[in-house]
């Protein structure tokens, strides 16, 4: 995207959980570790089942009395019942602002340009009172603006910003291996690891217990991850869960279907060398790993 463009995530959704015992009750239950969170900086995290498997993904940004969870629309009411479910008796207060607040992305270089401003080298910046976050899974993909509605149209102004189309914002993130869209589709269908979530800083191995650790650790230390979410590139329309084959083998499961397909593939049985390459088939389809 170009400097002075920003995309606005209509997709997205923000919960807020303040009260005394707002730290630690994320710490008990989220893949990451709340103690990185500050004014200063933000991080990628998630929320598993039990047995490790992908629930919820989320930004985690401190906010003045507790922490914001920006996350994909689509899920917000599931997202805020399963957050009540684990709440027992903790003293926290979680509350759906989606209606109040909306997210945006800008470049990588305005971001660095917003810092200079600011004289700081800080991951996350308050601009007249407003968050930006440089993306924790991948610079690449930008920083993310946690703006009041009301004030939305006056910090583009202020910035110098000019609306994008947010395909743009789709785009590089399927180039990244990351998907944005379709995220509900994941759902139970992969563990936390198959979803990229160390590569993209979204679980800590080193932080106490939390939902889903035990299976996510012992995948970890015994190296047992035998599968992950890559994107493909389809001649055609596909259908989720069209199984991908290659010389007459299955090696992956399409879990995202167009405009920006992913597909969970296997690394073993066959060799992920042997077909990484290759072109494989799905529905009658040519099928491709995106380079």
């Amino acid at each position: 995207m170009e400097k002075d463009q920003i995309i606005i995530l209509e997709n997205r959704g923000l919960i807020s959980i303040t009260g005394e015992d707002a730290k630690d009750y994320l710490q008990n239950i989220i893949t990451n570790d709340i103690l990185k969170v500050s004014e200063a900086n933000s991080i990628f995290s998630a929320l598993l089942s039990p047995q490790g498997k992908y629930l919820f993904e989320f930004f985690i940004i401190k906010s003045n009395n507790g922490y914001y969870l920006d996350c994909d629309i689509k899920i917000i009411e599931e997202l805020l019942n399963n957050l009540s479910k684990y709440k027992l008796r903790s003293k926290v207060t979680i509350q759906n602002l989606s209606e109040e607040f909306v997210i945006g992305i800008i470049s990588l270089e305005k971001f660095k340009e917003i810092q200079n401003l600011e004289k700081t080298k800080n991951g996350t910046i308050t601009y007249r009172e407003t968050p930006i976050l440089i993306d924790p899974r991948k610079k690449e993909l930008g920083a993310r603006i946690l703006s009041n509605l009301q004030k939305l149209y006056l910090t583009i102004k202020k910035l110098n910003l000019k609306i994008a189309n947010v395909k743009i914002y789709h785009n590089l993130a399927y180039q990244q291996g990351i998907p944005v869209q379709g995220l509900e589709n994941l759902k139970d269908q992969l563990f936390g690891l198959e979803a990229n979530f160390e590569e993209l800083k979204g679980v800590d191995f080193k932080k106490g217990c939390y939902v889903g650790q035990e299976n996510t650790a012992r995948m970890k230390l015994k190296n047992k991850l035998r599968r992950k979410l890559m994107p493909i590139k389809v001649k055609g329309k596909i259908s989720i869960g069209s199984e991908i084959m290659f010389n007459n083998l299955k090696i992956g499961k399409v879990l995202i279907s167009e405009p920006f397909p992913f597909a969970l593939i296997k690394l073993f049985d066959p060799e992920f060398s042997e077909f990484k390459d290759k072109e494989m088939q799905a529905d009658g389809l040519k099928v491709k790993l995106l380079d």
